[in-house]
């Protein structure tokens, strides 16, 4: 298939995408009786671009999930994981056969925390729809909303960082600030045409210096992380109540952030929480039992190693960095081994990037916390470091069952690297989403460009 604009054209008039909730200054929508419930809105038009039966013969295998196979065999068909075995498994006749000898296989990277489309590429001002920073809880708003399918970042994270899926989130100025949404990485006219099929949504939550720095100096609560924990407590009870009226069979009057905080508590949609201090993760896991909700996982997480123990107790993701430190006070205490002390304390461990750059290249920024544990003498290995892009982050999402792992009747999202992806010098060569090839190194034309990077006519050219 080629990514040409005519072609993009034609492949994407089915596609479409989905919705996100949220709560504080009442959205009164309408008042409605809660028989049953309705069709979400923004639903998900994704379709799958059309592939081929490919295998891929005489490589290295990370299967997402710890396991690796040498001079192993991966078949796709149907957009979907086939079989993935030694180098005896059977490949069926006339299919694409791709020689991988010297070469890697591994699932599609997974961003967990990312920004593409709701803080694009060029980074202007009249770009900036992250954050909607005028109260300190906005679970009304939706980031799916903001995001635009031509931000030219996500076909960079998809040539340069084999990123095959996803999670855009709204920014941390607020305790609550809106529902995520996860995205397959394909070129799309609609948002709606991007949304992974049947992804749960999230709750964006941050606690710490950003909701108390950006409220507190406007003369407004919070502004310390005693007035961040009071708002959401508060919030919270709001929402228990707003539930008990819905689930009453009596007329209520639709909110929009109730209606996010609500299918939170129902365990529809997970919590992805901005936070950097153990103290404040270890607060945030109380309120949670409190008010009868779970954390998915934290975000940035720099002091996680101080509770390892805790968050694997608790069942809770950390998504870090490498090695991202000190550019304000709540990030201070951050060491590079953050990783690899909590893989070795039994605790999930994700790689995100939070970045436009940095999300090309997550296979890097996973190596380096990879030997910075080596070097304090946890040995990690290379396929089970591979499952902190891959697995872990699907299962934090709760797509887990759908992707992040090289198993029989998963979607066959597939990267293959032209060395070792924990090495500094491998990058995609081959990346396909659902069995479809949409990147390859070597043909310039199997690459989605938006009609942004297209430029515009000159004069002479227009009419």
């Amino acid at each position: 298939m080629t990514f040409t604009r005519k072609a993009i054209a034609a492949c994407l008039l089915p596609l479409s995408m989905a919705a996100c909730t949220s709560t504080e200054k009442p959205a009164t929508v309408s008042t409605v009786k809660p028989v049953e419930k309705a069709p979400a809105p923004f639903p998900s038009t994704y379709k799958a671009y059309p592939g081929v039966a490919t295998a891929i013969r005489n490589v290295t295998i990370y299967d997402g999930e710890g396991g690796k196979i040498d001079n192993g065999v991966v078949f796709m068909s149907g957009g979907k994981i086939s079989s993935v075995g030694g180098p005896d498994t059977p490949i069926p006749a006339d299919i694409a056969v791709f020689d991988g000898a010297g070469k890697y296989v591994t699932p599609g990277i997974i961003d967990i925390h990312s920004h593409l489309g709701d803080y694009p590429t060029p980074s202007v001002e009249a770009h900036s729809d992250g954050n909607e920073a005028t109260s300190p809880t906005t679970p009304e708003v939706w980031a799916e909303h903001s995001v635009w399918p031509q931000d030219p970042g996500f076909s960079r994270a998809l040539a340069n960082g084999g990123v095959t899926s996803l999670q855009i989130l709204p920014g941390s100025a607020n305790l609550m600030g809106g529902r995520s949404v996860v995205l397959k990485n394909v070129y799309s006219r609609t948002i709606q045409g991007m949304k992974f099929p049947g992804a749960p949504y999230g709750l964006k939550m941050a606690c710490g210096e950003n909701p108390k720095r950006v409220y507190g100096t406007k003369g407004r609560m919070p502004s310390t992380r005693m007035g961040n924990l009071a708002v959401n407590r508060q919030t919270w009870i709001k929402a228990q109540e707003y539930r008990k009226k819905r689930d009453s069979g009596k007329e209520f009057t639709r909110d929009l952030g109730m209606e996010t905080l609500a299918g939170v508590l129902d365990g529809e949609i997970s919590i992805q929480n901005h936070c950097y201090r153990a103290d404040e993760m270890a607060l945030v896991l109380d309120m949670a039992k409190e008010f009868g909700y779970k954390v998915a996982a934290f975000h940035h997480a720099v002091e996680s190693y101080k509770i390892a123990d805790l968050l694997r107790d608790n069942g809770v993701c950390s998504a870090v960095w490498a090695d991202w430190w000190g550019f304000k006070m709540e990030a201070y205490d951050a060491i590079p081994e953050n990783a690899a002390i909590l893989q070795n304390s039994g605790a999930c461990v994700i790689i995100h990037s939070d970045d436009e750059n940095q999300i090309q290249r997550l296979n890097q920024e996973a190596a380096k916390a990879q030997a910075d544990g080596r070097r304090m003498g946890i040995q990690i290995s290379d396929a089970e470091v591979i499952k902190w892009l891959t697995y872990n982050p699907a299962k934090a999402l709760g797509i887990a069952d759908k992707t992040g792992s090289l198993k029989p009747g998963k979607m066959a999202d597939v990267v293959l690297w032209n060395g070792n992806p924990l090495s500094v010098y491998s990058r995609p060569e081959m990346v396909w989403i659902d069995g479809a090839l949409m990147y390859d190194a070597k043909d310039p034309k199997r690459r989605p460009v938006s009609d942004f990077e297209l430029g515009q006519p000159g004069e002479g050219d227009v009419k």
